[in-house]
């Protein structure tokens, strides 16, 4: 997030896109709550109509994968009206005349039979948006798990910047990570072309940096992502893989090519709390521990670098994390000797500029925001206060792409995945509870009342859906939720799993797959 959390509560307008936040993220949905109630505007877009539909200013359902023009239309009537902060662009901002050329090309009436929003819509929103300061946009994995995630993040941050909107308290653009530590994964160089505090492995200072530190000569070329790694299988590239605390089993889309993927491996070890459906599949597994069996730290969506404290010892022959990967470095030939996870950060530190200024003494109270470049820098609350990280914010001039598959006569139907309230990502915690099992037992797919009766689908029936890749039996769901012409299935269950059927097309810069837009078939069962 360019800003935290809290500051939601002081924000004038919070534009809501590709998020279910009440439902996947209540922490943050508990002060955009206190916003309303200091009288904030709220301006939602999701395909389907969620809770925060309901406490909208406006609400509106836009086409699977239009988020590009819709976010383009809303810049094009800003800059028609003059509501841009033209003081802010001129002075913080480059590349203004290729943006306004391009949103040119986005007038409300192409924008509506784009997104399917009403013109008169798209010009309140707009107004509502622009006219109110400071806003903050809000967005989840609605607007990144497309083929073009990084066009939809861009596009907002275009929309943020021609509004003055970035480098302020309570504005910005504020993705809401997706699971637990994912920040922080990605903070400690979990991402395939960069080291640790996002310091890229081709920069030949960073690289030297880090092979001196650690005495080896690392590579200087960016490694693989999950789906080119299970394309690298198929290819005979590679021969081994190593999962920690992941279930591409259930996660990954085409789930047919990642069980027959898997299958190839000539090792494939998985370390995890529970026996996933990916850890059945492996040679050997590897007991891990759950956050309360161990010490270290979390990085939270608002960028907070947080303490973990061990509350019990390991159950059974489990260990932590860092010591079975230890562990398993030094039998493979390069030594690692760390007496504690405290150690292991101030290693961290210092070689990561954005925690230089971190201790566990200093997190103890309530966490450190980065960069915190300095023991006595307090953290950094919002992100381009006077300068953006590059010098000026950079706006990208952005055409609208459709989905990668879009319904034809064979898959007629657009399919959307995401999560339901009870569980949690692929389940493995969650539905091993008794309480969470009995609110919601098993998966369901969402089907507009139009599209039930046209197909003479029941409520709750076992239904048919299939797409190019698989297909699935599941329990229907009638529900006003949907448009006609959509349907949705919450991912969590092994049983009915949406990713059999979802596409592994994916971004081309980063390569995160397109889960929220397919093409599907809905089918009555016989008899």
């Amino acid at each position: 997030m360019t800003n935290s959390v809290p500051e939601l509560a002081d924000a004038k307008v919070i534009f809501i896109i590709g998020s279910n936040t009440t439902e996947n993220h209540p922490i943050a949905a508990k002060w955009i709550m206190r916003a309303r109630e200091k009288g904030a505007k709220i301006i939602v877009a999701d395909p389907r109509w969620i809770q925060m539909s309901d406490l909208a200013e406006i609400a509106v359902q836009q086409r699977l994968g239009s988020d590009v023009a819709l976010i383009n239309g809303l810049m094009h009537i800003i800059l028609k009206e003059g509501w841009q902060d033209q003081a802010y662009i001129d002075a913080r901002c480059e590349n203004f005349e290729a943006l306004k050329a391009k949103v040119e090309e986005y007038p409300p009436d192409k924008v509506a039979q784009i997104t399917g929003i009403p013109a008169e819509t798209l010009r309140q929103m707009a107004e509502i948006y622009a006219k109110n300061k400071p806003a903050s946009i809000v967005y989840c994995m609605g607007i990144t798990q497309h083929t073009t995630g990084v066009d939809n993040v861009k596009s907002l941050a275009n929309l943020a910047m021609i509004t003055g909107n970035v480098g302020v308290a309570s504005g910005g653009v504020n993705p809401l990570r997706g699971q637990n530590n994912v920040q922080g994964a990605c903070d400690m160089g979990g991402l395939p072309n960069v080291f640790t505090g996002y310091q890229p492995v081709a920069d030949e200072a960073a690289n030297k940096k880090f092979s001196e530190a650690w005495g080896k000569p690392l590579p200087n070329k960016p490694g693989l992502t999950i789906l080119e790694m299970f394309n690298g299988i198929d290819e005979g590239k590679i021969k081994a893989l190593y999962v920690v605390g992941e279930n591409p089993m259930v996660t990954d889309p085409d789930l047919h090519h990642v069980e027959a993927a898997l299958s190839k491996l000539e090792c494939f070890i998985v370390q995890d709390v529970f026996l996933t459906q990916t850890a059945k599949l492996a040679h050997i597994v590897l007991p891990g521990t759950s956050f309360a069996e161990k010490d270290g730290t979390f990085s939270n969506t608002e960028r907070r670098v947080l303490p973990v404290r061990q509350a019990i010892k390991p159950v059974g022959e489990s260990r932590p994390d860092w010591q079975i990967t230890a562990d398993l470095s030094t039998r493979v030939g390069y030594p690692m000797q760390y007496d504690s996870p405290e150690e292991i950060f101030e290693e961290i530190k210092k070689l990561t500029p954005s925690y230089a200024g971190m201790s566990y003494k200093r997190l103890e109270e309530k966490g450190l925001q980065w960069p915190c470049p300095t023991a006595d820098h307090p953290g950094t609350v919002f992100l381009h206060k006077d300068r953006f990280s590059r010098g000026q914010g950079m706006l990208h001039a952005i055409d609208y792409k459709p989905p990668a598959e879009e319904p034809d006569a064979d898959y007629p139907m657009f399919l959307t995945t995401g999560r339901a309230f009870v569980h949690y990502h692929s389940g493995t915690m969650t539905r091993v509870s008794p309480t969470l099992h009995r609110e919601m037992e098993t998966g369901y797919v969402e089907i507009s009342p139009t599209d039930a009766r046209n197909l003479g689908i029941k409520n709750g029936e076992r239904i048919k859906v299939s797409s190019r890749r698989g297909e699935i039996q599941i329990k229907a769901k009638i529900s006003r939720k949907v448009n006609r012409g959509v349907v949705f299935i919450p991912f969590h269950f092994a049983e009915a799993a949406a990713n059999m059927l979802t596409n592994p097309a994916y971004d081309p810069t980063a390569k995160i797959p397109e889960y929220k837009a397919c093409a599907v078939k809905v089918e009555k069962l016989a008899a």
